[in-house]
């Protein structure tokens, strides 16, 4: 009855957030119907197991998901997030629309900004560059995932994307663990991706096929942003609440190239000076004791890592576009309320997870994911795949998965010789793979801001989103079982 009560509750939890219910009430609710039918006691599972590891995500991630979202918002309100878009858009030209599209949004999610604002600026432009060029319209939507939600998401070493932030206390990592096998698999998700969508741009022009359709009435993505569903999906998926796109307003001279990329500039570099050389020469034997949570560095140095870089490039943007913010305190209010939907929707997710991983009958999938075939690499990924698949949400799966089976897997890591840094790009591909399915947030939201529809679009996505990222993860665990972390 455990593993049944199992099942119906997670039956719940995807078929009604699939129709837009909410999952701040879903969660709990899907959890309790878990518990139930193990015999357990409900209310102290909703109050303790559930609310105490809601709670537990939010005091480690929600720092993360502040800044990430007040900085997406400042890029955008500043015109420096359609700065790099022209820039690309200009340098490239309409013989290379695709190209131009994908590096746009691959350069801006990379250097911090949440890849819903990337969306909701980058995909307008893409559809005038489409329009244009003559590219099918249905080829739009695969180009924006492929730049902004396959390998700077989960692959490219130091990004600041919470799918990368999340491995991090659970194996002691910093944002850039196995950086040669993030680079390969990154490599092969964007020449992948490419690929598949240079093919299909061919075969449309062969067929006669254009762009299709005159200019819309008014914008998609104005649209979209103001749907209830794609809000409510997007906030499971996403640390951007795509209903604060709107407030605030858009600089009237937009920045030169030099100031747009200097924030994302300093975000790497920052990142990357924190991780190597700036916290591990710090004294943080204090963090053991119990008033900082018996932590240690290891636990807390990638997020503390991703924060000062975040920081920095904040006060940078400010610094360089303070006579184009002329609306600050909106934009930042914006930028500040846009994290809190998104956080506590994953931490949710979270809640749930817990439960569940507290039941006894969750010993018989826990055992199941570590006796797979072909290793502990293999069964995490296949752990993380799965759980991201059934929530729609790679932050929310990943968070799962490691809550219930990371201490599994960091023993297992010790007993085969496994670097732990090779455990956290496993999972965070492994989380960026199959979350990509019809319910996923990102894609409903894609899909709107783009004007098309699943039917139009998702084939093509899911080339360049889930069958590129199952030949990185494949490659990246061939590699890594082969020649370790590197």
């Amino acid at each position: 009855m455990g593993l049944l009560g199992i099942l119906v509750g997670l039956a719940l939890l995807v078929g009604l957030a699939y129709r837009g219910w909410s999952v701040l009430a879903l969660a709990p609710l899907a959890a309790l119907v878990a518990a139930a039918f193990a015999g357990q006691p409900l209310l102290a599972h909703w109050t303790q197991t559930f609310m105490g590891s809601a709670a537990g995500f939010i005091a480690q991630f929600f720092p993360l998901f502040l800044l990430g979202a007040l900085f997406g918002k400042l890029m955008d309100d500043s015109g420096s997030v359609t700065t790099i878009a022209n820039f690309m858009t200009d340098k490239l030209g309409l013989k290379r629309s695709i190209l131009a599209v994908v590096l746009a949004g691959a350069l801006v999610t990379y250097g911090g900004v949440s890849l819903f604002v990337a969306m909701f600026v980058i995909a307008p432009m893409g559809q005038a560059l489409f329009r244009a060029a003559d590219i099918p319209n249905r080829l739009l939507a695969p180009a924006v995932a492929l730049g902004t939600t396959t390998f700077t998401m989960t692959a490219m070493p130091g990004t600041p994307a919470i799918q990368n932030a999340i491995p991090m206390p659970f194996f002691g990592t910093t944002p850039f663990a196995a950086p040669g096998l993030g680079l390969i698999a990154s490599g092969v998700m964007l020449g992948f991706g490419l690929w598949w969508l240079a093919r299909a741009e061919n075969a449309a022009r062969r067929s006669g096929e254009g762009f299709g359709g005159p200019p819309p009435a008014a914008s998609p993505a104005a649209a979209a942003a103001q749907d209830p569903v794609v809000r409510e999906r997007a906030t499971t998926s996403g640390a951007f609440d795509p209903a604060e796109a709107a407030a605030g307003s858009s600089a009237e001279a937009l920045p030169g190239i030099v100031v747009a990329m200097l924030p994302l500039g300093v975000v790497m570099v920052v990142n990357l000076t924190m991780s190597f050389l700036v916290l591990p020469r710090m004294d943080t034997d204090f963090l053991a004791l119990p008033q900082w949570g018996e932590t240690s560095l290891a636990g807390v140095g990638g997020v503390w890592s991703v924060l000062v870089a975040l920081s920095a490039a904040i006060l940078v943007l400010y610094a360089c576009n303070r006579s184009r913010l002329h609306t600050l305190r909106e934009t930042v209010d914006a930028g500040l309320n846009a994290s809190a939907l998104p956080v506590i929707s994953v931490a949710s997710l979270v809640g749930f997870g817990a439960v569940v991983a507290a039941l006894p009958a969750f010993q018989v999938v826990s055992d199941w994911v570590v006796g797979i075939e072909g290793g502990p690499l293999v069964g995490l990924a296949v752990a993380t795949n799965l759980l991201s698949a059934l929530t729609g949400s790679a932050s929310g799966g990943m968070t799962i998965a490691l809550s219930a089976l990371g201490d599994t897997y960091m023993a297992l890591a010790a007993q085969y010789g496994i670097d732990p840094a090779l455990l956290h790009r496993v999972a965070a591909i492994g989380a960026g793979s199959l979350d990509s399915l019809p319910h996923n947030g990102a894609v409903v939201t894609l899909l709107a801001v783009c004007g098309s529809t699943h039917k139009q679009s998702y084939f093509d996505i899911v080339m360049v989103g889930i069958v590129g990222a199952l030949l990185a993860l494949v490659t990246v665990i061939v590699l890594g079982s082969v020649f370790g972390s590197f």
